[in-house]
């Protein structure tokens, strides 16, 4: 009797330890198989860009493809609401940011929770905004920009390419007293087709699309960063000018569905940090314009802290001017 009890206390020991073993040797397989990168906008913008690089980067460390898939739609929504519904393993991650994870929870009522439907793993890059107009408009500086639209009340208009130009440009209709016509896209390429054609008047752009007005298709009249850009040092910032309301720069991160363990962010967290070291990552994420977090930055925690602190200061600002989507 007593070796029978034995036994059996041996093997209910043992069946509890199971599933303990098989999360641990699950955690360190991990990943077994490709990891898909949503990016919730078309190919070819600075968003599709952030991730492809990263994502490239990020299979050496991980020793397992990183493919990107991108689902536009709806302000990046489409694309994130598919993230926010996969299962918590780590094979789907989202391209996130200021405008899918924050504005988007103010402007539209979504499927997902902005703020507690992923799991962060990593803070990424930072990105401002310029302020481009068509070369044939009949203004070089802002001020004569400002002029301009308010000597022609209405009859100017600006392309709006995503939730965060549109807030961006509430303020500088806010700051400078101007009216003009919101005219929507579905993302940043067909805006500045309509731009460089002269269909629309001006836009505000990330720093990728500066070669145009390098190429005399397009003006630059200022950027929303704090200081002034390193590739274009030429563009005063907006609060230079007198502006500092229509200073703000985006960010994005990687996220995981709500759920995601400690262990899979680890892994991705340390990636993704890898990914960033990389000279020549950091020198094309340079060359448009886009600014990588300081490593001590990039960890969960910061991302985390930083979606949560955006929502407490732009929602009641979007509530307050009354901003709708396009």
């Amino acid at each position: 009797m007593k070796i029978r009890r034995r036994k059996f206390l041996h093997l209910a020991v043992g069946t509890v330890a199971l599933p303990i073993i098989s999360r641990v040797a699950s955690a360190q397989a991990y990943p077994a198989r490709p990891i898909i990168m949503i990016v919730p906008f078309a190919p070819g913008g600075s968003v599709d860009l952030v991730g492809r690089v990263v994502a490239e980067r990020m299979r050496s460390s991980l020793r397992q493809p990183v493919i990107v898939e991108n689902i536009g739609g709806a302000d990046g929504g489409i694309g994130t609401a598919r993230a926010a519904a996969a299962r918590p393993d780590g094979y789907t991650i989202v391209l996130g940011g200021l405008s899918t994870l924050v504005f988007n929870g103010a402007f539209y009522s979504n499927s997902y929770d902005v703020l507690n439907g992923f799991t962060p793993i990593s803070p990424l890059v930072t990105t401002p905004f310029v302020l481009l107009a068509r070369k044939t408009i009949p203004a070089d500086s802002l001020q004569e920009l400002i002029g301009w639209v308010r000597n022609n009340p209405n009859k100017a208009s600006a392309g709006i390419a995503a939730s965060s130009v549109r807030l961006v440009t509430a303020f500088f209709q806010k700051e400078t007293g101007t009216k003009f016509a919101l005219v929507p896209y579905r993302g940043a390429a067909p805006a500045v087709q309509d731009l460089v054609a002269g269909q629309i008047d001006f836009s505000f752009l990330t720093p990728d699309q500066l070669a145009l007005a390098r190429g005399a298709s397009l003006k630059a009249f200022a950027v929303t960063s704090d200081a002034r850009l390193t590739r274009a040092p030429d563009i005063p910032t907006f609060r230079e000018m007198g502006l500092p309301a229509v200073s703000y720069s985006g960010w994005y991160g990687l996220f995981g569905p709500k759920g995601t363990s400690k262990e899979v962010v680890a892994k991705l967290n340390a990636a993704a940090v890898d990914a960033l070291a990389d000279s020549d990552a950091r020198s094309q994420l340079a060359n448009l314009g886009i600014e990588v977090f300081p490593s001590e930055r990039q960890t969960p925690q910061v991302l985390g802290a930083l979606q949560r602190a955006d929502a407490e200061k732009w929602w009641p600002l979007i509530k307050e001017l009354g901003i709708k989507p396009e």
